[in-house]
């Protein structure tokens, strides 16, 4: 009964064991992974919709100041045909009826947003007129705002703000000054706000953004019916008077990207106005795109960690379900452990094709910004995204080569004196071969050391991988030094030579799997990735020093307590 029931306990034990060994090695490959990831994943969102809400601003505002420069032009135009009325073949001081009509056909030729035309001498009296408002004949504009603003200033022309006038209904004057014998006669038109609002809508028909003219006061002069009335006041006024600017605002209750530029030849200003579900469509569509990549990013690194524990804890666990279930127990954590750590090495090999989405990325910003002139079609931009995509399989493949890492060679532990252990390596062939090639072996053993508990036949290895690679670093003739010590609960054995050494590029690679400083077919560079991960395994270290042309010292510290640091 005793005998079943430390059995069954033993059994209890390990399960728990095992089970928060499981919830420890997945967490913990979890977080070295995925964290990284999340924080460049965060960082490249982050840069990406900036760039791209920077793309969609600078895109209307292209397009406020091309329809700035039209309707500035248009202006120009209407101006230029009133002064050119001064100059026709026909033109009279006097000017009558018939004068008037066919100044006025001119002029509709040019524009139907021409409503009349007046003709005015030095006094502001409308002597001439042609138009649907022929009682305006003979009116004395004198206290009118434009015509006095247009006689005290050198200016030659006038477009007035829209108001009502005499006529009462909406319009808005241009009016050109000549000096003829020194007096000063005005000719001016009014203009239709409906035929101008017209044209407004046909210059921006290919936009979504809603567009107005304001005057300086506030009030409209060409909006859309569905956002304000004529000579209303604007829900949105720029703080600067001159100029272009973008903002981003909150405008009855809606966040509204709003862009704003002033025309030239009138102190109006041209505002569109654009919801930001709107403006930013396209950047929150590609932020979709980009949160559905990095969420299946992680599903599949998530999905990897998951499976790649559940099977080497499933093996530890029936492993130590054994004869010799403790120690298999303890040699199996240390070697999850080690996986742990070859992952954060192998982490950064994500940043490959993280910088390819990066510089993806990049591109597609560079074809929706319209200061490039690149061409976005859909299928330029499905181009990249399928760099981005094969990116994402390549750091899936990189996840999956982990398990390659953590095969099961499990150590047998037995108490070693450390001395023996080195003397029994060199010994024999090994030194006589060295004495061949005019190299001294040199002991300097610490007689008290204590015994330790090692696998005695992959420590012989890692040190026999060492003293070769001491050997081949000694190009005709030198000394290796084999030294042993007991120093704050570790053995040390330090192998020193006199060879080439290495440079600090080299020394930050050499164990990384594969790599060697040795020439092509005379190394794997496994030797010393296999003999770190041995050491480690026995709970110790490996610390290296060296010098070009000087030589290089690899000190392996070995736990005296090697079951209580585990």
């Amino acid at each position: 009964m005793n005998k079943n029931a430390n059995n069954s306990s033993v059994k209890v034990n390990t399960k728990e064991y095992f089970r928060k060994l499981r919830l420890f090695v997945k967490f913990g490959l979890i977080i070295a992974f995925v964290t990284p990831v999340a924080i460049l994943s965060l960082y490249f969102h982050i840069q990406f919709n900036l760039s791209l809400k920077q793309s969609s601003k600078l895109h209307l505002m292209a397009l406020a100041e091309s329809n700035r420069n039209t309707i500035d032009l248009f202006l120009q135009e209407r101006i230029l045909n009133i002064f050119n009325l001064f100059h026709s073949t026909d033109f009279s001081l006097e000017p009558d009826k018939e004068d008037m009509e066919h100044y006025l056909q001119n002029l509709r030729q040019s524009s139907d947003a021409f409503i009349d035309v007046g003709f005015f001498d030095y006094r502001g009296i409308q002597i001439g007129y042609a138009g649907p408002y022929p009682y305006l004949h003979g009116k004395d504009y004198s206290e009118e705002s434009w015509l006095n603003t247009l006689l005290r200033k050198n200016r030659n022309y006038i477009i007035s703000d829209i108001y009502l006038g005499f006529r009462k209904k909406p319009h808005f004057t241009i009016a050109v000054k000549q000096l003829i014998d020194g007096n000063p006669f005005i000719m001016r038109s009014t203009l239709d706000p409906d035929k101008f609002y017209l044209f407004l809508r046909s210059i921006n028909r290919e936009s979504v953004a809603d567009a107005a003219l304001v005057n300086r006061e506030g009030h409209y002069q060409v909006v859309d019916l569905d956002s304000g009335s004529l000579l209303g006041l604007s829900d949105y006024m720029p703080q600067e008077r001159s100029g272009s600017g973008v903002e981003e605002v909150d405008l009855n209750g809606a966040s509204t990207l709003v862009i704003y530029t002033w025309l030239k030849e009138t102190p109006w200003v041209l505002i569109l106005k654009q919801p930001l579900k709107v403006a930013y469509a396209q950047m929150y569509k590609t932020r979709n795109i980009m949160l559905s990549f990095t969420a299946f990013v992680v599903f599949i690194i998530l999905l990897a960690i998951w499976i790649i524990t559940d099977i080497l804890i499933n093996r530890a666990q029936a492993t130590a379900e054994s004869s010799e279930e403790l120690r298999y127990q303890l040699i199996h954590a240390s070697k999850l452990a080690s996986v742990g750590e070859l992952a954060a090495g192998v982490a950064h090999e994500i940043n490959n094709p993280l910088a390819i989405i990066a510089a993806e990325s990049g591109v597609i910003r560079d074809l929706l910004d319209p200061e490039f002139n690149l061409d976005p079609k859909p299928e330029n931009i499905r181009l990249e995204l399928d760099s981005i995509d094969n990116a994402v399989f390549r750091a899936r493949g990189i996840t999956q080569k982990l398990l390659n890492y953590a095969r099961k060679n499990l150590p047998k532990l037995v108490m070693t004196n450390v001395n023996r252990m080195l003397d029994d390596v060199v010994g024999g062939i090994k030194e006589r071969e060295f004495l061949l090639s005019n190299i001294k072996l040199v002991r300097n053993y610490d007689l008290n050391l204590p015994e330790i508990l090692l696998d005695r036949d992959q420590i012989s290895q890692v040190f026999l991988n060492l003293i070769n690679n001491a050997g081949d670093a000694i190009d005709k003739s030198g000394t290796i030094n084999l030294t042993t010590q007991s120093e704050d609960g570790y053995v040390k054995i330090t192998v020193t030579d006199n060879g080439k050494g290495m440079t600090p590029e080299q020394l930050k690679k050499i164990f990384h799997p594969f790599y060697t400083t040795k020439d092509v077919g005379k190394g794997t560079g496994l030797g010393l990735s296999v003999s770190l991960g041995i050491v480690e395994l026995m709970g110790g270290r490996i610390e290296v020093q060296s010098v070009p042309d000087a030589g290089s010292s690899f000190t392996v510290f070995l736990p005296i307590n090697f079951m209580e640091k585990s």
